[in-house]
Parts: C-alpha cells; structure tokens; sequence
C-alpha cells in the first residue's frame, strides 16, 4: 500500500470516529396505535426521514414475502454493482418460473436497466441474473443479502433467494421491511427506480425495445406515490410495500397476506400524514441559546398530538482534549433529543467558523462507479458508507 492511499486510510478513520462520536444507535421510538386496521396478517408504517415506526400489527412476526424480497435485491446490486456493467442472462436464468421479463439466455443488458425491469414487472429473471453477475453467484449473492440484513439490524428476516419464491429459511416480517424500505428510499438511485411508472429499454436482439409498466397500481391511484414493490405467491397471497410523499414528508406502509390492499395502504399513508406531520425540531446553522455554537444539521421528527410538549433536548459537549479535537474535526459536542424519555436523535454542534459542508466530499470520493452517493442519515448509514469505503480504499493499494 503507497502513502498516499495508506493516508486516505487513515481520514478515513478518523472521519468514521467523528460520525460516530455524534450519531449512535437508536431503538425504534413507536407511536402509539390507534384505532386503524387493516385487513392484513401483518402492517406497519415508518416515517422515511426520521425512521420512527408509526403503527404496527404483528409486525415483529416472520412470514413469506414474495417479491417484496427484491427490494433487498435491488439495495444490495445498486450498493455493491457497476449500473453500467453488463448483465449477462445465464442458464439459471433463464426461463425461471414465475413472473419474468422473457430475457434470452446469453442476452446482456445493463445492470441499470434490469434493476428497472426487476422493481416494475418483477422479473425472478433478472433477480438470478443481477444476483449472478453482483455477488458471483446467487449463493454468493444471498450471502450479501444476508449481511445487510444484519447490518440493519433486521431480526425477523433470512433470505435464501433473490427473487422471493417460497423457499425454506426465506422470511421478513413487516416491521423489517418498513425499515429496509425506510433505509433504500434514502438512496437516489433505488428510489429513482421505484417510483417510475413506465420505463423503456433497448433490445439488440429483436426490432422492438423492451417497455415495461409498473406492477404498483399505488403510483396511479394515491396522490403523492413514490414506489415501491409488489408481491405474491399462492402462500405469501398479496403483498405489497408503498411509498408515498406529501409536504416535505414520505412515508412507507407494509402489508402481508392482505386482500384489500390498495385500500389498506392508502388508508395507512393517510393515517401517518394526519396524526403523525413531520415537524423540524432543530435547524442548521441556527443559533443555540445561551452557547456560541450552532447545530450541524437539521432534524425533524413525526410527532403526534401532545408529543411535543414531551421533548427534551440536553447539550452534552465534549471534553478538551487534544484526542478529542483531533477526532471530531471541529465538533463541540452533541444535542441529544428524547421522546418521553426514549433518545430519538442526536445533532452535532459546532462552532459558526467551523461549521462544515452539509455532505461530507469523502462520500462522493470514493464512491463505486455507476452509484450515486448520497448522504448518511443515520448511524447505520454512516458506518455502512464508511466500512464500504475503508474496504475500497484497502483493495485500491493491493
């Protein structure tokens, strides 16, 4: 390894110890349930920004997803894959059962376009192919599934597959994929995708381009619908995963093994927009009272009715020392903000002359070719951005 890229190695480090001197793991704060219902096995509803869980119906329990499973598919080829790398359609898929985009074995298509043809029309196809060609192998493929899972922290869930066919050890629970929805939906690349309503792509092989309309009826009939995947098998029946965004808000509603969902989900979206407004608790360079320091992001919160009057933010600033200094890179301590004494989120704190930019330029340094960066919004995020980085940077100086 040169000195150059041993360097980078070690700001790199240095950066991830600041994130994380200034963002922590936090349980879910959950809203209380109301009394809306569905006609769902399992439900639940997340708020995007803050990842706040906003109801839930059995939603810890584990059950078959169908093709709800893509969109971990999906997260892990954009996170790990070059889109502009060249799928090739081998002999597992081709002709795989269930829905397909009728790819031809030996056929190369754009790991971009066949992450479009596998949200909107649900190609198993393409899921063996994206999972050949990213991971190896679809076992090799499953096994990075897997490992964002945990990452996630997502208890409740084991893939065996990346396509959603029913299979053995092959299970999510809804509270799992509202926060992997919540999670993909920050990244600009997956959320472009799914809330496309018709996409066209070329076909070298035929006189006709491939065109393809999203399964998701939600695009068309909720106001404000912004993805994101459908599913079904005779015994997951219908399951659906939407996203919707009003006034500065999105939220992401899960159903499983449910009949009425189109109904259910819009009743959902409705519900968290109502009783549950994203309210900005905290603004960016804003001055803090009584501190000559200013906050180095802007954070906002669903509250329902009353929960504001129960937040409590503390300002817990950061010891003097030259360790300290050189690791948080200016950061003069933390504001720590609770919910009915739960900690729901924590911003840094800075000195005005030492505020930084709003995205830090390593994120888009080193970013994998064909993948937009975008910013890290949580702790999880941060870290998993960082290590995917350090991991680059490592294989870089071999």
């Amino acid at each position: 390894m040169n000195m150059k890229t041993s360097n980078l190695k070690v700001l790199l480090v240095l950066i991830l110890c600041a994130l994380l001197l200034c963002v922590s793991p936090q349980p879910l704060v959950r809203a209380e349930n109301s009394s809306i219902s569905t006609h769902a096995r399992a439900a639940a509803l997340i708020d995007v920004a803050s990842g706040r869980l906003l109801y839930s119906s059995r939603g810890d329990e584990p059950m078959l997803i169908a093709s709800l499973t893509k969109i971990m598919t999906a997260l892990v080829a954009i996170e790990n894959g070059d889109l502009r790398s060249k799928v090739k359609v081998g002999k597992n898929a081709f002709a795989k059962e269930g829905s397909s985009l009728f790819l031809k074995q030996g056929e190369e298509m754009t790991l971009e376009d066949m992450l479009y043809g596998l949200m909107l029309r649900s190609g198993n196809d393409a899921a063996t192919a994206i999972a050949e060609h990213v991971g190896g192998s679809e076992e090799g493929f499953v096994y990075l599934m897997n490992a964002k899972a945990e990452e996630l922290g997502l208890q409740h869930t084991h893939f065996a597959n990346p396509h959603g066919l029913d299979a053995e050890g092959h299970y999510s629970s809804a509270n799992d994929l509202a926060v992997l929805t919540a999670y993909a939906m920050h990244n600009p690349v997956f959320k472009q995708i799914v809330k496309t309503q018709v996409k066209t792509a070329d076909n070298p092989y035929e006189p006709w381009d491939y065109k393809w309309l999203n399964k998701n009826k939600m695009l068309r009939l909720y106001e404000g619908a912004d993805g994101v995947k459908t599913g079904y098998t005779k015994k997951a029946l219908r399951c659906l995963v939407s996203s919707a965004t009003r006034g500065g808000q999105q939220l992401v509603a899960v159903t499983l093994n449910d009949g009425n969902d189109w109904n259910d989900h819009a009743a959902l979206l409705d519900y968290g927009f109502n009783h549950y407004p994203l309210k900005t608790l905290i603004e960016r360079g804003e001055g803090i009272s009584g501190y000559s320091f200013v906050p180095g992001r802007t954070f906002a919160y669903p509250l329902g009715q009353g929960e504001e009057a129960r937040l409590v933010t503390k300002l817990e600033l950061i010891r003097e020392t030259r360790g300290a200094r050189r690791s948080s890179f200016g950061i003069k301590g933390v504001l720590v903000l609770q919910l009915g004494g739960k900690e729901i989120g924590r911003v840094p704190v800075y000195m005005p002359d030492r505020l930084p930019p709003e995205q830090s330029s390593y994120e888009k340094r080193f970013q994998p070719a064909g993948a937009a960066a975008y910013p890290a919004d949580n702790w999880l995020q941060a870290l998993g951005s960082a290590l995917r980085a350090l991991f680059r940077i490592g294989a870089a100086g071999k």
